[in-house]
């Protein structure tokens, strides 16, 4: 039975095209393959199992989640008692499918609460809607969905009088007990359909609640009213019938490409992807509504280049100015700046380099020149893992605070030699690491007046929330760690505190940014791209990183002195180092991997991190298995600051 559920309805609301790829497994789709989904999910289905301790005594529909039939069935007969709540009911209308976190029912007076793993401030008075009376953004798609099930509950059962609410975390609220977040439990053995095993039987064992509930009836009724549209023109109930309809025909809606819509796309070919075995959802609309050739999705597109106001970048997508070849200075909004590249500068180079075929690197050797000779040596480059829980770790947390588990460090010393000089890495479960974390880095850093580097802004903004949260500690060095992080950051916007610190970290990413640009990173910034396009590119990386660890002047603390960095694949091209990282399980036998729970094969990116630390948390694993996640925690990060280390190499000798 082909329905329209509410998140095939919200994929409609996104662009109505989706309605045609989305489920089908021929197609490619990178939410699928996207790991932060996983980790949030779980998040999720934690946040969803505490909200039902606080509506105790409701019936859990789960199991054949795709027999919508037996679902609405089953809710049919549960919803006959006068008063009664229940998780997950199911609603079929013609069509049309949903199914609801929680309904509170007592007559025709009918709570729809819908459960959310993300966080509001109450005294925020434009948490849904903004100064000028629209939706906020953010919250548009969530706050569609909960106006889409009410939609289908009220055709199910007219006579009901429906409230609706979003329950979430409330930050301003602290646990009052430790180790919330350790009450749920993930676990392959879970009885239930989040696969959170509870802990707990009653709210009463949770202490203060950090949930809170803030009702949008009146936001729903405007939404299906037609006061707030989304942005496809329609109207919400005929936006409604029509997804269904082209959903249930499986038909293709042929609806106008956009900039904003098809640069977000998830139905894409990545790197990734085998073509051969993966349709492109991308390339089909390209190709029915602008017909484009094979060839032309071989070119530098308007979706490669980066640094183009996403305003200029829609006009030209308008002006069917797709490809580079077109695209004139005044196109993108051309403008210089002082002492670095602007980011129209350096989306004009790379326009001009694709249409010229020019894979030569540019650089700003006397900017670049002048800004290395401002460091001091020994160079440090630190690199962080971080998470937000929604469920605090212990007493006196809120939710969603920044939780600081991981950090590598690299020195650079003036003769050269690369050393892998600290590490640190909390894995216990439900401990709350932030303090231990910033002692040891105070520890490595404090010795002496070297450069500090990261990269983007994101260890600068983690030490911010651990300085905020020092603020308000009792810890006995509280005042050191504080000066010491004023030593090495900058404040942020939000801080109540201004200070800029004598030994503030070195951006390498705005150093990049600055001063370089390499045509094989196709326009991106990332560490991931452009460690591989600079190993591409420099001769002197390419030597010294094809010899082994202990032929050339480097330390590591987590692999062997014969590991070698830099390889070839069969055909001769180049693999990114972090696809030579080894497996998580690398020495188990297929038996033992198969009796492990984490279900985690690589750690090479962030959002495998971030899951592997959460599978850490919350699922109950032997202790082999920890520690073998562990390991590779700190291989991937071990990485990150070496990558770090070998783009400064890079430059280093661009410069010379």
């Amino acid at each position: 039975m082909r329905v329209l559920s509410k998140s095939r309805f919200k994929i409609g609301l996104e662009c109505p095209n989706k309605l045609f790829y989305t489920g089908k497994k021929e197609y490619a789709n990178q939410k699928d393959q996207n790991p932060f989904l996983e980790a949030l999910a779980k998040g999720g289905f934690q946040v969803e199992e505490l909200a039902r301790l606080y509506y105790p005594g409701g019936h859990l529909l789960e199991g054949e989640d795709w027999d919508y039939l037996k679902h609405s069935e089953h809710t049919k007969i549960l919803l006959k008692r006068d008063n009664v709540i229940l998780y997950e009911a199911a609603f079929l209308y013609d069509g049309l499918f949903i199914r609801t976190d929680i309904i509170v029912k007592k007559g025709n007076q009918v709570e729809l609460i819908e459960v959310k793993s993300k966080s509001f401030e109450p005294n925020n008075e434009h948490i849904f809607i903004g100064k000028r009376g629209g939706i906020d953004s953010k919250w548009k798609p969530y706050l569609f969905d909960v106006a889409f099930q009410k939609y289908v509950m009220q055709l199910c059962y007219p006579q009901w009088e429906i409230k609706s609410f979003i329950l979430m975390a409330d930050k301003t609220q602290e646990a009052s007990i430790d180790g919330l977040n350790q009450l749920f439990r993930i676990t392959k053995q879970a009885n239930n359909r989040t696969g959170v095993n509870v802990l707990v039987q009653s709210k009463s064992e949770l202490g203060n609640s950090i949930l809170g509930r803030l009702e949008v009836t009146d936001i729903v009724e405007n939404i299906e009213n037609g006061k707030h549209i989304y942005s496809n023109g329609l109207n919400f109930v005929d936006a409604i019938e029509e997804y269904k309809q082209a959903y249930i025909n499986d038909q293709y809606k042929n609806v106008p490409t956009s900039y904003s819509k098809c640069n977000k796309c998830e139905f894409k070919i990545t790197k990734e992807s085998n073509e051969t075995e993966l349709k492109s959802g991308f390339k089909e609309c390209f190709i029915r509504q602008h017909n484009w050739r094979t060839e032309d999705f071989n070119k530098t597109s308007l979706f490669d280049i980066s640094g183009i106001d996403w305003r200029k970048s829609a006009k030209l997508f308008d002006s069917n100015k797709f490809f580079v070849e077109l695209m004139t200075q005044e196109d993108i909004g051309y403008k210089e700046e002082v002492g670095k590249l602007s980011n129209t500068e350096r989306a004009w180079i790379q326009i001009e380099k694709a249409v010229n075929y020019d894979s030569s690197i540019y650089v700003d050797k006397i900017g670049l020149a002048e800004e290395m000779n401002k460091w001091k040596f020994p160079l440090h480059f630190i690199d962080f893992e971080t998470c937000t829980a929604a469920l605090p770790f212990s007493k006196g947390r809120k939710p969603y605070e920044q939780i600081a588990f991981q950090f590598s460090h690299h020195s650079y010393e003036k003769s050269g030699d690369i050393l892998h000089c600290s590490e640190y890495i909390s894995n216990k479960a439900g401990y709350f690491p932030n303090f231990d974390f910033i002692r040891e880095l105070k520890k490595v850093l404090e010795n002496d007046g070297g450069t500090i580097f990261r990269f983007h802004n994101h260890e600068n903004t983690v030490l911010n929330a651990i300085h905020y949260q020092l603020m308000e500690s009792d810890e006995k060095d509280r005042d050191s760690l504080i000066e010491f992080i004023e030593s090495i950051t900058h404040s942020t916007g939000k801080s109540p505190n201004k200070w800029k610190g004598e030994r503030d970290m070195v951006d390498l990413w705005q150093v990049a940014k600055s001063f370089y640009f390499n045509p094989a990173t196709n326009g991106s910034n990332s560490l991931k791209d452009l460690l591989p396009a600079a190993l591409y590119s420099s001769d002197f990386l390419k030597n010294k990183y094809s010899k082994s660890i202990g032929d050339i002047s480097l330390t590591s603390t987590n692999f062997p002195n014969n590991f070698v960095w830099l390889r070839w694949g069969d055909e001769g091209q180049l693999i990114n180092p972090y696809d030579c990282l080894p497996p998580v399980f690398d020495d188990w036998t297929e038996e033992k991997i198969e009796q492990s729970i984490s279900e985690i094969e690589n750690i090479n990116d962030g959002g495998a991190a971030l899951t592997a630390y959460g599978k850490l948390q919350y699922t109950d694993m032997s202790k082999a298995e920890i520690e073998e996640i562990t390991s590779a925690l700190l291989k991937y990060c071990e990485l990150d600051t070496l990558a770090m280390v070998m783009l400064y190499e890079h430059f280093k000798e661009l410069v010379v």
